[in-house]
């Protein structure tokens, strides 16, 4: 699909995910930024009048509890972030859902951490929750539930969290509202020549290395973690777009199929629920190194990860343990089930699959992970 095709395609959109950030909802001082509110509000509803379906991913709610708590430097210790969200998330969603009623329409808050994601049958309660506030005509507004997160549960950043979110309700675009207009090939506020990439139609190293990735000597405010949620989400078959949220009319501008900010395309398919699940919902308990052969096959002709191209397993796992399988170059490039265990999986590989039943005295299975049990993340 060219940029073009794509941009067009955001027009019939009728199910959106829009992130804000921290920059975006708050002053220099931690404070909330009443008239951005009231205009992110105001263009949301107006989608919604319009006959689409929308969920806002929100930031704010540890810089909101900072300006209420009279604190001047952000807390640096994890209690003292939970107690400023706890503090903060009530003024957040007091004034959304003030802001929102204005206009007549109901929120609903929905705060979710990574245990949610990673156990299955929580996952699906969580979908079809959000699923059912959308068919009321509710606007949910997620986010991770910091005041009770420790670092074993969290997602860890609301890009990642957005990213999930529109797996999660089967979106057709995911809008990351920002300080910055999208993707430069430079950082704009050092580099005069830095210009905007409208469109990014694959993920590489470059492209990392421009969001302050491996081999960067720059980095702006949270892109990195931007272009992860944009790994994620185009996996999934989802478009997203990085633009501003300091000016007013980007999310109808995008809408419209107007050339603003920088659009993800994402792959021609869309992921089945079972293959977002696996995506990111549960940790992965080891790793699989593959060779270079297989991990083409994979990445280029959708196939399983069959013994042969094993070349060594990382960690202990069991059978149906969600794994990792990196290439030759340490990149992780899929994620999914395998039908073997560690132990197993040590012991055949390299060989053929008609040796598997020879060497482990039993047979389940062909393939070490299934196709349909795997999911491709580049």
């Amino acid at each position: 699909m060219t940029e073009r095709e794509c941009r067009e395609a955001l027009q019939h959109a009728r199910r959106l995910v829009v992130k804000v950030g921290t920059s975006t909802l708050t002053h220099k001082t931690g404070k909330l930024n009443l008239e951005r509110m009231e205009r992110l509000v105001r263009e949301l509803v107006d989608q919604v009048n319009a006959g689409r379906q929308v969920v806002l991913v929100t930031s704010g709610a540890v810089g909101a509890g900072m300006g209420r708590l009279g604190l001047k430097e952000k807390p640096k210790t994890l209690p003292e972030k939970q107690a400023a969200a706890a503090v903060g998330q009530g003024l957040l969603m007091h004034m959304y859902e003030k802001f929102f009623s204005d206009y007549g329409l109901l929120v609903a808050q929905v705060l979710l951490t990574r245990d949610d994601l990673a156990d299955r049958r929580r996952y699906l309660n969580s979908r079809h929750t959000l699923a059912t506030l959308l068919k009321m005509g509710v606007v949910p507004i997620v986010n991770e539930n910091d005041t009770v997160a420790v670092d074993e549960i969290r997602v860890g950043d609301n890009d990642t969290l957005a990213a999930l979110v529109a797996g999660l309700v089967d979106a057709d675009l995911l809008i990351l509202l920002t300080d910055t207009g999208g993707l430069y090939t430079a950082d704009p506020l050092t580099d005069k020549g830095a210009t905007l990439l409208s469109c990014v139609t694959e993920i590489t190293p470059e492209i990392e290395a421009l969001a302050g990735g491996a081999g960067s000597t720059w980095s702006t405010g949270g892109m990195a973690t931007k272009i992860q949620a944009a790994r994620l989400v185009t996996s999934f078959g989802i478009p997203m777009l990085i633009t501003s949220g300091l000016e007013g009319g980007r999310i109808g501008a995008v809408l419209r199929g107007e050339e603003v900010g920088t659009i993800f395309i994402p792959r021609e398919h869309r992921a089945h629920t079972r293959k977002r699940w696996l995506a990111y919902g549960p940790a992965p308990q080891g790793e699989i190194l593959v060779d270079a052969g297989a991990a083409r096959a994979i990445c280029r002709n959708g196939k399983s990860l069959l013994p042969g191209g094993v070349v060594a397993v990382n960690g202990d796992f069991e059978q149906g343990a969600i794994v990792s399988i990196i290439d030759p170059n340490g990149k992780e490039i899929a994620r999914g089930m395998s039908n073997y265990s560690a132990e197993a999986v040590r012991r055949i590989q390299g060989r053929k699959t008609k040796e598997i039943g020879e060497i482990l005295g039993y047979k389940d299975y062909d393939e070490i992970i299934h196709r349909d049990n795997m999911i491709v993340l580049v």
